[in-house]
């Protein structure tokens, strides 16, 4: 696998601060990572094994709280022959310690690596408890932690509560990733993907041909509504497309199954973008939220808090498109849409 190091592209300013950045994770992996606890006094985790070597920590469907500690995506561990490859390792500090002990005590491995798919806070803050060992993303969600992981840490402090947060500091991933390269872990390997522009402006996905099992990031959801805030509904439903192709046996998304979470997230998308295309030629505008129901996946965890957004953000979206297929040839005319500023 390359391991391209990011210093080496950056400009000044963002050279001395990765050096900086450098000298202080040295100085923390000099003093050695948080002394794990016994083995006989560690908290288990209740891994789940989805195929041979490839074992899940199920997060829980619902949104974060303090009552789940802000785990509500699956933490992930590939392992074979002593060696542990960490997939999301979750949202602190003291979430991760957990995995590592358990890694360690369970399956007698070391971990050799962690990898993050995607810039959001619940996947990527626990890499404070990796911060000695090799930390893996590709270019894009790099640049997205940096620009969003300290505004991230603090709501997700507010939201999860100070104790599951508790000692939880911002680590960078310090190697790149790029489509093409390979993740061996022992006699395993995954292989990354071309990346992917539909949760995220950079969604990293893994493949293990092997077992076909597949790491969608954000992108696969099931039982909890899809998050719209950095997506694009066009690009998500062409990396759906794609990732459907490779016919999973297994998929690691927000949740983890079967290719039905492929199935499941693109009939959401699908059916918003399809009404609210028809919002628009009925004439409603950005602002008529009642006018673009999505009742069916009322009872999916988050749906209050984000249905509305995710209109807005795909009424955005989606306004060229409705202004290009109302001025095509033959097309009736159309009365005119607002376009609202939507995001966070």
């Amino acid at each position: 696998m390359r391991a391209v190091r990011w210093w080496g592209r950056l400009p000044l300013l963002s050279l001395l601060l990765s050096l900086l950045l450098s000298l202080l994770l040295a100085f923390k992996a000099q003093a050695g990572p948080v002394a794990a606890p016994p083995c006989d006094r560690a908290e288990p985790v209740p891994w789940r094994e989805l195929a041979p070597g490839v074992w899940v920590w199920e997060g829980a469907n619902e949104e974060v709280s303090p009552a789940n500690a802000g785990h509500v995506a699956p933490t992930s561990v590939v392992v074979d022959s002593g060696e542990a490859l960490v997939i999301d390792p979750g949202p602190g500090l003291q979430h991760g310690l957990r995995v590592r002990a358990s890694i360690r005590c369970r399956f007698k491995a070391r971990v050799v690596q962690v990898v993050n798919t995607h810039a959001h806070a619940e996947n990527v803050l626990a890499n404070a408890a990796f911060a000695d060992l090799p930390i893996a993303a590709d270019a894009g969600t790099r640049e997205a932690m940096v620009a969003r992981c300290p505004d991230c840490l603090q709501s997700l402090t507010q939201r999860a509560g100070d104790a599951a947060m508790a000692g939880t500091t911002i680590v960078w991933p310090g190697v790149r990733l790029q489509p093409g390269d390979a993740l061996r872990v022992g006699r395993l390997t995954l292989q990354v993907l071309d990346r992917e522009q539909g949760h995220t402006a950079s969604d990293l996905v893994l493949w293990m041909p092997q077992h076909r099992v597949l790491w969608a990031g954000g992108l696969a959801y099931g039982g909890r509504l899809p998050e719209l805030a950095q997506g694009s509904v066009e690009q998500w439903l062409a990396a759906l497309d794609r990732l459907q192709r490779l016919q999973p046996l297994r998929v690691v998304g927000s949740r983890v199954g079967d290719a039905g979470l492929l199935d499941a997230t693109q009939l959401y998308l699908q059916t918003l973008r399809s009404r609210v295309l028809a919002a628009m030629d009925a004439g409603r505008h950005a602002g008529e939220l009642q006018a673009v129901r999505l009742d069916e996946w009322a009872g999916w965890a988050g749906f209050a808090e984000r249905q509305g957004f995710n209109t807005q953000r795909a009424w955005r979206e989606l306004e060229p498109v409705w202004m290009d297929q109302a001025t095509a040839p033959g097309a009736a005319p159309a009365p005119p849409a607002s376009v609202e500023q939507v995001g966070r």
